[in-house]
């Protein structure tokens, strides 16, 4: 199975080199293109026109194996990918197609580290449902923290909005626009709900309309409270009703929702203790409690 494991490497290396020295002619040329493009301007250090390792040969390897997990999985998109990682916050961590690529990356050391294990353990066909097992494991557990994060993600924003919409009445009582209110909270705050405000701002400063930028938030963030507020401005700017007893409103509403979804939770914890504590506590207790009479009991017979 060792052997196996270091076949299908070594083969996965033979390819990424070959695949290095197909391209190699291309890159050429867009090399000669560069220098032929700054001829004429002198060049202070000559390192300044090489490419560096991580544009010659990561990049490259990034797309190739992003766009194999692309034709592996038809349904999965770029846009679709997209759209996960701006939920989660992660697009200035991850592309796409680093997105993709990392999903590989993960599946490949889940092969090789469980078919490891399996050939150090029980070994034969139970080594290759440990590196089956592994890969799998390996290509969702990136799918996981995205999905973790997101929800992570929408949980702080549904909880900072009531705070933030009460910032923003206050300044538009007081006489501010608001796009001044929500500049002066950008710059007071903090969290995913700002940075996102943040980008709304950006937009509607580069001219885009209000109530595009503010679709666009709620496109992004996907979350009701959220969005609830969006139909809530929209409407006021279109019917032209005050914006600070809108925002007094959805204030109080934003408000309200988060202490229903905070007993909602702890109306759900006692049924999700019920597990560990049958499967941990439970057979501790009858252990402690009924294991001296069940050994006074043998004695007797």
């Amino acid at each position: 199975m060792l052997l196996l494991i270091l076949a299908i490497s070594c083969f996965v290396a033979a390819v990424v080199m070959a695949g290095e020295v197909a391209a190699e002619p291309g890159r050429e040329r867009m090399r000669s293109v560069r220098l032929a493009a700054g001829y004429g301007k002198r060049v202070y250090n000559d390192t300044l026109t090489a490419e560096s390792f991580r544009g010659r040969v990561l990049l490259p390897l990034r797309q190739r194996l992003g766009g194999l997990v692309l034709r592996l999985s038809p349904k999965t998109t770029v846009a679709v990918v997209g759209t996960r990682l701006q939920r989660a916050g992660l697009t200035r961590r991850f592309t796409p197609y680093g997105f993709l690529a990392t999903k590989a990356v993960t599946a490949v050391v889940g092969l090789i580290t469980g078919g490891l294990l399996g050939a150090a353990g029980p070994g034969g066909t139970a080594a290759l449902l440990f590196a089956v097992g592994g890969a799998a494991l390996g290509y969702l557990l990136p799918d996981t923290y995205v999905t973790m994060k997101t929800r992570s993600r929408r949980d702080q924003i549904g909880a900072d909005l009531p705070n933030a919409l009460d910032l923003l009445a206050v300044s538009v009582e007081a006489g501010l626009g608001f796009d001044a209110s929500v500049a002066r909270l950008v710059e007071r705050t903090s969290g995913p709900l700002t940075e996102e405000l943040q980008l709304t701002l950006q937009e509607m400063r580069i001219g885009e309309s209000r109530e595009n930028a503010l679709k666009k938030l709620a496109q992004r963030t996907d979350v009701a409270v959220v969005s609830g507020f969006v139909r809530a401005m929209v409407q006021a700017d279109q019917l032209g009703m005050s914006i600070g007893r809108i925002l007094r409103v959805q204030a109080t509403d934003a408000r309200l929702k988060r202490q229903a979804a905070a007993e909602e939770r702890a109306m759900k914890a006692p049924v999700k203790m019920l597990i560990p504590t049958v499967l941990f506590i439970f057979p501790s207790m009858f252990l402690v409690i009924l294991g001296p009479a069940f050994i006074n009991l043998f004695k007797l017979f």
